[in-house]
Parts: structure tokens; sequence; C-alpha cells
């Protein structure tokens, strides 16, 4: 067993790369692993430990690479695997960990398992591999939705042209799920761990966590109609958080153990409450789970220390780090949704004809109160790209532009994600921001995105990206992450405050200003989340969040 100081995942801040818009080293549109090996230095510069990237296995990009036809090769659209190595490599250099996605739930129906199922009979060892069932005349084998709209089950055609067996796919029909209950699908993806960790990866994000196993019989089952597609309901659908899940995992521990390195597992899994998201963080299976509730918060002082206070609790009784969240590539980005006031489930998206739109300035003014709160937290820290510029929801992008699976498959009554996944602005001025040589993006970029670019954001002491970079040096500086949280009570209700080794944080959450707590009025001023506020002495600015050092 390795020392304690060297499980660098229980306090670590892990960037998340989303690579199609990421860089664009080739002039395509598109982003690829040349062109994060080239601007790698930027997030090593941020001090943070590590970095995630989203797939960038071979894939027809039905779902943004989440639907792979081969786990181990790069897609030409994003490289090879000799730019991944040397992708790899450099981030070593630069002290930078590299955590990549895998996807178990399911494959691309261009995968060649699926497309040999689909040539084989009923009950023959090819479609074991994934979940068939015989096609009722009345339509489906049951009524399960399917997270991207419409049914969950995709009929096939027998040769003469008849309906043949139906296959499950809890996201697009382009995405078989497996069956986990078959050996080969389980011998498969262990022989997927080894060979990306023998290329030096240094773990994995587990896409879906919670889905691989779903509950026995299949029976009907209909959500709550403004739930969270992903889960994260007090009562689980039958397709989420099913205990076999757990085996699996306990499984591919035993294989990152057989690695030196302090190789990690991190799960996406969406369940609530938090005390059941521990159970896939004990100490023989995964090290770290994302914490849906955490991001999934308002902007409510109450609501968010009741969550951080169950969080440290379940986690820590299972012994493991709390991880902490705001943003990433499936939900509308916190520079905005802090500022909604209407309800957004997540997955939906928000665009042009969503009611009553945010003002920006109020989202970011939340949004970096909130970062400033979450990096001082004990345990680990994800951020995902473009928060750190303060970077808000991508808005009006053209329905022609769209190409998230959501909107197809619910006619465009749901905008989806593409709006948190626009190509990141490097460079004022420049063609694409920056993000490509040629000016060409996958996805368009907002003309208004000069402000938010990293060169000119460089040279703004005030600005969001020299926030973060100062609340991450600091929360090195200070140990935050492996620090213990002591919460300072007898503050206004709007107001959080806690200590957390020699660092005094507090946060007003109302719109007014509100007193500090006495704590404050002989401490040293660290940093805050808006510079340009200012208060009566003894105040601290509404919407504000501020580090203190305590004597």
């Amino acid at each position: 067993m390795q020392a304690e100081n060297a499980q660098w995942w229980r306090s670590s801040v892990i960037y998340q790369i989303y690579p199609r818009s990421f860089a664009d080293s080739n002039g395509d549109g598109m982003g690829d692993l040349r062109g994060i090996t080239q601007r790698l230095e930027s997030i090593a510069q941020l001090s943070v430990d590590a970095i995630w990237l989203s797939p960038f296995f071979t894939s027809p990009q039905k779902d943004a690479g989440y639907d792979v036809s081969n786990y181990c090769d790069v897609d030409p659209l994003f490289g090879t695997l000799e730019d991944y190595d040397a992708m790899v490599a450099r981030a070593h250099e630069l002290g930078l960990k590299v955590i990549i996605d895998l996807v178990p739930n399911h494959c691309s129906d261009q995968h060649p398992w699926f497309q040999e199922a689909l040539q084989a009979a009923p009950g023959s060892p090819e479609r074991d591999r994934f979940i068939f069932k015989d096609t009722p005349e009345t339509g489906h084998p049951n009524n399960w939705g399917s997270v991207f709209g419409g049914p969950m089950w995709t009929a096939t055609r027998n040769p003469d042209g008849s309906t043949g067996q139906s296959y499950l796919h809890i996201f697009d029909s382009s995405q078989p799920d497996f069956n986990w209950h078959n050996e080969e699908v389980r011998a498969m993806f262990r022989d997927v761990l080894r060979f990306w960790l023998d290329r030096g990866t240094d773990g994995f994000r587990v896409d879906v966590a919670h889905g691989l196993i779903k509950a026995e019989g299949l029976p009907d089952f209909t959500p709550d109609p403004m739930a969270a597609s992903m889960g994260g309901t007090e009562e689980l659908a039958p397709w989420w958080g099913q205990d076999g899940v757990h085996e699996i995992y306990r499984d591919w521990r035993k294989v990152m153990d057989e690695y030196e390195g302090d190789r990690v597992l991190c799960a996406e899994a969406w369940v609530n409450p938090l005390s059941l998201m521990a159970k896939w963080v004990r100490n023989d299976e995964m090290h770290q789970a994302f914490n849906f509730p955490y991001l999934s918060c308002d902007f409510d002082a109450k609501q968010i220390r009741k969550t951080i206070d169950e969080s440290l609790q379940e986690f820590g009784k299972v012994g493991a780090p709390s991880t902490w969240v705001l943003s990433n590539h499936d939900v509308v980005r916190h520079a905005t949704r802090l500022a909604l006031t209407d309800e957004n489930p997540q997955g939906e998206g928000i665009g042009p004809n969503t009611p009553n739109l945010p003002e920006p300035a109020v989202g970011l003014r939340r949004a970096r109160a909130s970062s400033t709160l979450m990096l001082a937290l004990p345990g680990g820290a994800y951020l995902y790209q473009g928060e750190e510029l303060g970077l808000p929801e991508a808005i009006d992008l053209p329905d022609d532009a769209r190409q998230d699976p959501t909107w197809f498959r619910t006619n465009g009554e749901r905008y989806g994600r593409d709006g948190c996944r626009v190509p990141l602005p490097w460079e004022s001025g420049k063609p694409a921001f920056g993000f490509s040589s040629t000016g060409e993006s996958w996805l368009p970029q907002p003309a208004g995105w000069d402000s938010y670019a990293r060169d000119a954001q460089l040279e703004d002491q005030s600005s969001t990206l020299n926030l973060y970079r100062r609340l991450l040096q600091l929360r090195q500086d200070h140990a935050l992450g492996t620090g213990t949280l002591q919460w300072i009570n007898g503050t206004e209700d709007d107001v959080l405050a806690f200590a957390n080794g020699n660092v005094l944080v507090v946060a007003n959450y109302a719109a007014t200003p509100l007193p500090l707590p006495v704590q404050a009025h002989s401490a040293t001023e660290l940093v805050r989340s808006q510079v340009e506020q200012s208060a009566e002495p003894g105040m601290i600015p509404g919407e504000t969040a501020i580090w203190f050092q305590l004597a």
C-alpha cells in the first residue's frame, strides 16, 4: 500500500479537456491531440495536478466520441497513437497526470461486436454481448425512455424484412448497451484498461459508471418528468445504480493496483443520496466519484452548506475524499447556470427561445464567488476547460449548427449540450480566437468572445483567469486539499464562513453587503472573487467570496 502522501488524487485539481474544442493544430476546425500538446503549458501554469480528456477513440462521432467503435486506437479526427504518446510524455514532463475517459456502458453500433450481433441469430453468443429482447407486437420490450429522448429500444430487421429482436440503448440508437453479465465483455474491458495503462495513462474517468447493470427482469418504470435524465433522483430507475456494478469495479481496481504510480478510477455516477454515491468509492473500488449533488446546488448558502456537510460525512465514512465540481461537458456552464431562475433539468440545455435568460454579469459574478469557495474545500476538485476564463454558455447557436443527439431525438424541443462545448478562445483578434489558424470551428463561436480570450485575460489582473491562477496557487501553498473544514457559526443566513487550516473563507450569497464574521476583522485578505467591488469596513459585498489568512 502506498503512503498516504503518495495518493495525489485525494487533494488533486483535475482539468477537463474536451479534445474537439480545446485546440486545433491543423486548421480543420476540430481540436486534436497535437493541439492539446501545444497548449499544455498554459494548463500547467494554472497549478493543476492532472488533465482528463473526454473520448478521442475511433468513433463515427454520432455522440461526440461517446460512441466508440475501437477502444484501443485514436480516431483520425484527433490524430494517432503516437500523438497520444507524445502528449502523455509532455504532460508528465510538465508534472501533469493524464486521465482519459472510458465508456463501458455502451459502444457504437459500428463496433465489430455489434455488427456481428446484427448478423447473428437470436440467442447466439454474439447477441449475448448486448441486450437483445424479442420485440412484442405492441411495440417495445418495456416502456423505458432514452436519456436523449424517444424509446430506449430499437428493433432490428430480419433477412426477410420482418421485425427482428430489439436492442437496448440508454442513449442514442447508435449506442447499444453492453450486457455486463457476459464474461467476454468483462474480459475485453480488462484488456482495454491494460492497453492504456501500459502507455503511461494515469487513470480513467468512467462514463455512466452507474448504468452498466440493469434491474433483473427489466421492469417498466416511469421517471419523474422533472428528474435529471442521467439519474440523481431519490428513486433509482432500474437502469441506474444497481448493486451489481460494484463487483465490476472491484475487478477493475485489481487491474489498476497491478501498476505503479497510483493509477486512479473516477466514477461518473449520477446517484442520490450521497450515502449511495459513496459506495462507488469504497477502498476496494474507485478512488473518486464526481459530486453531482454539489454541482446541482443553486446559488444558495443553506443548500450548499448542507451538501458540503453531507459530502464530507458520507465520503469520509468510506475513507474517500470528497470531490467538488461546478461545470463539465454535459451541463450548462456555471457562469450562466447559477443565474437561471427557471428549472433546467440536466442535459436539456438552453437556447435563444429559453424563457427568462439570465443576465451575464450576474452569472459571472456568482460563478466567480462559487469557484472561490469551491477551491478552498478539502478534497479533490474538477475544472472544465474555459471556466477559468469565465466562459458563459453559448446560447445563440444556429439550429443548423447544433450537433447534440438530444436536439435531433427531441425534434428541437431540448437544446442539449452544444452550448457548453463551443471551442475555446485563446487569442483575441485572431481567426477562431486562436482555436484554429484558419478560422474553422466545428461549432460556431460567439462573436463577442474577444474579451474572454486567454491572452487578453492574462494582461488584466482582475480577469477570471488571474483569479483562478491566484486561487489555485494559494490552494497549493496552504495545502487546502488535504486540510480540514471548520465552520464559523453566528453569521447571517446568506453568509457561509469556514476555516481550512490558516485560511478563512467567507462567501456572501445575498445581493447586498452583509457583516463579515469577527474572525475576519484581524485577518489579512488573500484574494476576493470581485476585486472591483467595495463595501463598508467589516462588511462583505453581495455575491462575493473572500479568502483571509488567519493570524
